[in-house]
């Protein structure tokens, strides 16, 4: 168990923590959440042995293996699959001791480290690694590509795989998805779940957060606040004690007003049913959720574009790639104000090539591609980060694109991403990467663009930051399109998705949770053909086509059976939660007084009611579980 006592920590002259006491039981899954520099790295520093505390007491057994992700990569020339095992460095020494043994002709040593080798995995360890980076978006060839020539993004990839090869009792890992690609967020979650140690998580990806953890701490005015459950339960506790402590939600009806807006101008379109009856769901979540982000610090939104042409982009049978190389063929794509659109795709499908293209770095190299008159595009990309002028301030940046700007207005702009005072006027060189974003995402809002291209916008970006950027863009109205592995952004923001795969991209007919068996699905088939070919039993192209095919077929089918499980375990989950909330209403002594017995028969009611229902919801999802499990079984045997 790890147990924090009365805990103080302090970075300089500021106080981070302040007599905080804490258990963290084994195996337990938790996130650490709260805003940039409240401390949540500086007590990750703390556990593990970098940072000393002010005053308190910090336990964590001594026989514990910690293992955090390195935050640098020491450029070499050492294959990718030998690197990620270096991150083992108990095997690696063991490795040593068998080599200066073996020199030596110390049989009775060589033998005891061969056990010992045994016992660490020495050889299963190369097949693990390669699974893992597998997992993390390698290719089997970049597998002995060396570390020197991988990008920092892919570098750090390869110190998460060392993280996550490493046996470990405790794992630290802070915010691990942001140099991965959608794909990789979910193979990470996949992991997470079935890790067995005590996990800690820093993260400001809900979904991620969502399906990982069952604990949140959250760092508030100094102190560390548990919640039981995950983020979206968090929200729900949260809300219920700000809704009890205030009754003022001016600034959030100002927020569901945008999304009320768009149901009110669609819900009468039978072309825009769909989209309204989602945005319904929404408004209905944000209703008992949004005093959870009543406090932000930040508040924008998008004005209106000067002119909102139809179509902004219009593309017919358009080949687009990297000098002779085509990336993507016949591209066919209209975007018109309104458009809502998510691209999905595995890394190096071609995603960030069509973003490229539509802000126009990148020509295409046959087609009709017409742009309008009137096209004004804001994209956001991670490189541009780099563009910015470090010896600027945030104001001048801005002062730069509107010259006849007063400084005061400028400064008010500013102030809605939370640059103020000093900091809007300080250069931005000390900045760091959530600050740089938030100036790039503002010098585009500035702009009024009527086309949006972002490729992954989170990045950096905390949760209260991503959900004014989210709040945003529902009021937004010209065309955009999405690249991002933040599931909840996606989810809030696209009325669509388009698949960008095999050089095509076309409009994915589904979900996330259908493109979670998209993937799933698409892997079985690569693994199938693997065999295939290790056989030397080639198939011809038309059969692998045939496969596909039924395989999306039996996706398609299988939607509303796959949906009705979800929402069930929805409803499950709500009432568990339920439940409690009732039990220890019921462990309340002063409810077995005389003049309570009302009240106590009302909840014994209440509570036998909702294990009947749970137990209702637990037998129709087991024979839908069933009947998924037999239709899978049914189309594996062919």
């Amino acid at each position: 168990m790890i147990k924090l006592t009365d805990i103080s920590l302090m970075r300089g002259t500021k106080v981070l923590l302040e007599n905080v006491s804490v258990e963290i039981s084994p195996r337990q899954k938790v996130a650490l959440i709260g805003a940039n520099g409240c401390g949540k790295s500086s007590l990750f520093a703390m556990l593990r042995g970098e940072l000393g505390t002010e005053s308190g007491e910090l336990r964590i057994p001594k026989a514990w293996r910690i293992v955090a992700v390195a935050q640098e990569v020491e450029a070499n020339d050492r294959a990718a699959i030998e690197y990620v095992i270096d991150g083992d460095t108990h095997l690696r020494n063991l490795q040593q001791q068998l080599a200066q043994y073996e020199q030596s002709e110390n049989g009775a040593k060589v033998a005891e480290i061969h056990t010992a080798l045994e016992e660490a995995g020495v050889y299963e360890v190369e097949a693990r690694a390669a699974t893992i980076l597998a997992g993390l978006g390698f290719s089997q060839a970049q597998l002995r590509q060396p570390v020197s020539a991988f990008s920092g993004g892919w570098q750090m990839r390869l110190n998460l795989a060392q993280a996550l090869l490493c046996p470990s009792d405790l794992l630290l890992l802070d915010e691990p998805t942001n140099h991965l690609d959608l794909d990789a967020v979910i193979w990470l979650e996949k992991w997470l779940q079935r890790y067995t140690g005590t996990l800690l998580l820093i993260s400001h990806d809900k979904a991620f957060i969502d399906n990982c953890v069952e604990k949140i701490l959250s760092v508030e005015q100094q102190q560390l606040i548990g919640y039981t459950g995950n983020y979206s339960a968090y929200e729900k506790q949260k809300a219920e004690r700000i809704r009890l402590q205030a009754l003022e939600y001016d600034k959030q009806q100002d927020k569901i007003a945008h999304l009320q807006s768009f149901i009110d101008r669609f819900k009468a379109k039978a072309s825009k049913a769909k989209q309204a009856q989602s945005r319904i769901k929404q408004l209905e979540r944000m209703e008992t959720l949004l005093p959870v982000h009543s406090q932000s610090p930040f508040n924008f939104s998008f004005a209106p574009p000067a002119k909102l042409p139809n179509p902004l982009v219009s593309m017919e049978q358009v080949k687009v790639g990297y000098e002779q190389t085509v990336i993507l063929n016949q591209v066919k794509l209209n975007l018109v104000p309104g458009s809502r659109i998510g691209l999905l795709g595995r890394n190096g499908a071609g995603k960030s090539t069509l973003i490229k293209l539509l802000a126009g770095d990148k020509q295409p190299m046959s087609g009709r591609y017409d742009l309008s008159a009137g096209l004004n595009v804001g994209y956001f990309a991670q490189h541009q980060l780099e563009y910015l002028d470090l010896q600027a301030s945030a104001l001048t940046h801005i002062q730069r694109l509107d010259q006849k700007a007063t400084e005061q207005s400028i400064r008010d702009f500013l102030g809605g991403f939370n640059f103020h005072g000093d900091n809007a006027l300080s250069p931005v060189a000390p900045f760091s990467g959530g600050e740089k974003a938030r100036l790039v995402l503002a010098m585009i809002v500035y702009q009024k663009p009527n086309l949006l291209l972002l490729d992954e916008p989170t990045n950096h970006l905390d949760l209260e930051m991503r959900e004014a950027l989210n709040l945003a863009l529902q009021s937004f109205e010209g065309a955009m399109i999405l690249v991002s592995h933040d599931r909840s952004l996606l989810n809030s923001v696209c009325e669509e998705f388009y698949l960008v795969n095999a050089g095509t991209v076309e409009q994915f007919n589904g979900d996330l949770e259908d493109y979670r068996q998209w993937l799933a699905d698409d892997e079985k088939a690569t693994k199938a053909d693997t065999v295939d070919n290790q056989k030397e039993e080639k198939s011809p192209a038309q059969d692998r086509k045939v496969q596909k095919r039924l395989a999306a077929e039996f996706r398609q089918a299988t939607a509303p059976l796959r949906k009705r499980i979800a929402a069930a375990e929805q409803k499950m989950a709500k009432l568990q939660l339920e439940l409690e909330q009732l039990q220890t209403q019921l462990a309340d002594p002063s409810l077995y007084q005389d003049d309570q017995k009302q009240t106590l028969k009302d909840l014994i009611t209440v509570e036998s009611q909702a294990k009947q229902a749970l137990t209702n919801l637990e037998e129709a999802w087991l024979l839908d579980q069933e009947e998924l499990e037999q239709l899978s079984a049914e189309f594996d045997a062919g």
